[in-house]
């Protein structure tokens, strides 16, 4: 993986929100998320960076290791267990003028497109005005799933919403090239740099 600090690292051309969340679910690629965080803290230093993560996702990686690399401490996708006076998911929904789901696992995308809003993160994602940017991470076999491209494609009708293709890759299980990986996130930003959200 390239380091992003020289001619071989990856590039943006231009990315105009200024604060991105970030959301990180339980695909293996999720372990490639400190390095994209200091990529866009050494690439798009205006840019400030909320990184959240599901509780599936910390199987591949820590918080910690999330918060050492950012500006700020990373989040857990739950209900909080202590009492608040304001709204996790309105907090983030409004502080946020782009979200990247970066990777987002099958079921992430499944119940997003259903309009599922049972964890901060994904109701955040089902309120928000924000420009919505989705890298799938697809499993072998997942991609000729009937009901999967169904919910992409629902996905992607929706306003301010754009879906990253994902790319051929190898399979941590079967040591083929038969599961289907996200681009890089640069790739990811630049395509949510092209769809408006949809207050426009």
């Amino acid at each position: 993986m390239p380091d992003g600090s020289g001619p071989a690292g990856p590039t943006l051309d231009s990315f105009t929100a200024r604060r991105l969340l970030l959301v990180g679910t339980g695909a293996i690629s999720v372990t490639f998320l400190p390095y994209w965080i200091k990529w866009l803290g050494l690439v798009l230093p205006d840019v400030e960076c909320r990184v959240v993560v599901t509780r599936s996702a910390e199987r591949f990686v820590t918080r910690e290791a999330l918060s050492a690399v950012g500006s700020r401490p990373a989040l857990l996708d739950a209900w909080p267990d202590e009492p608040r006076t304001t709204a996790l998911h309105v907090e983030w929904a409004q502080w946020a003028e782009a979200v990247a789901v970066y990777p987002a696992t099958v079921n992430f995308i499944s119940r997003f497109a259903t309009g599922m809003g049972d964890t901060p993160a994904m109701l955040a994602l089902q309120c928000t005005e924000a420009t919505i940017g989705i890298a799938p991470s697809l499993p072998p076999g997942a991609i000729g799933n009937p009901v999967l491209a169904r919910h992409l494609e629902e996905i992607q009708e929706r306003p301010g919403v754009c879906v990253a293709p994902p790319e051929p890759g190898r399979s941590g299980t079967t040591g083929r090239n038969d599961a289907y990986v996200p681009p890089d996130l640069p790739t990811l930003l630049a395509l949510m740099e092209r769809t408006p959200g949809r207050s426009a």
